[in-house]
């Protein structure tokens, strides 16, 4: 609810003029962390990382299961809320300090700890606290896509999927969601019978799938920003 100050200066008809005050003045409330949580909990969903199920024995049981120093990976509570933290700083970040929307897509750092950091490959970092770390030149951890909250809220319990983190892009960051699917749209698991025994890769699986012209229109636009 607005606080006294902004009642005051409504009622007064005075709101209008000094917006730009009380916008600042609120950004440097503590209980702007609550617009940040409820922000990118919502828009970027990274409040269900801590839930989202993850089959651990199927995940864990494929090839990468090893950080590069050959301990195994853990998606466990700590890292689960490491990831939401990354997502929330960066976000409060761009927000107190006024800067380019832009680097919401793409920028030169994010915030770690010494479990992301290892977790992503990135050069040492040491504690448990978060903090703003630049990145190196070629890393393409910039940016809230390939941050690990996203991609878990936007991966299936057994793998990855493209045609979720498709859809979330076209939905929550272009604004452009597709209509709903037809009924009886068979599951994408059904075009694995089409390969005799093979077990093929994701993108055949999704080539398939898009061969139906009931789901071609609007796989053509998931899938490729999924991949």
């Amino acid at each position: 609810m607005p606080d006294a100050e902004l009642l005051r200066l409504a009622a007064a008809g005075e709101l209008r003029r000094e917006v730009p005050a009380q916008v600042k003045r609120m950004l440097a409330d503590p209980k702007v962390q609550g617009l940040v949580k409820n922000f990118t909990g919502q828009w970027l969903q990274v409040r269900d990382v801590e839930s989202v199920p993850i089959n651990a024995r199927a995940v864990l049981g494929q090839t990468a299961t090893r950080n590069r120093d050959g301990s195994r990976i853990e998606f466990d509570g700590p890292m689960r809320r490491a990831m939401r933290s990354e997502t929330e700083l960066c976000f409060d970040h761009i927000l107190k300090q006024d800067r380019s929307v832009l680097e919401l897509l793409d920028s030169d750092y994010t915030f770690l700890n010494a479990r992301l950091a290892k977790h992503y490959g990135l050069p040492e970092v040491t504690g448990d606290e978060m903090r703003l770390v630049r990145l190196p030149a070629n890393s393409t951890r910039g940016g809230v896509l390939t941050q690990g909250a996203v991609l878990a809220v936007t991966s299936n319990p057994t793998r990855t999927s493209p045609v979720k983190r498709g859809l979330f892009v076209l939905e929550n960051i272009l604004g452009t969601p597709p209509p709903p699917p037809p009924p009886d749209v068979p599951a994408l698991e059904e075009a694995v019978k089409g390969f005799k025994g093979r077990e093929p890769k994701l993108s055949e699986m999704l080539a398939v799938h898009r061969a139906n012209k009931l789901c071609s229109s609007c796989h053509e636009r998931m899938d490729p920003l999924g991949l």
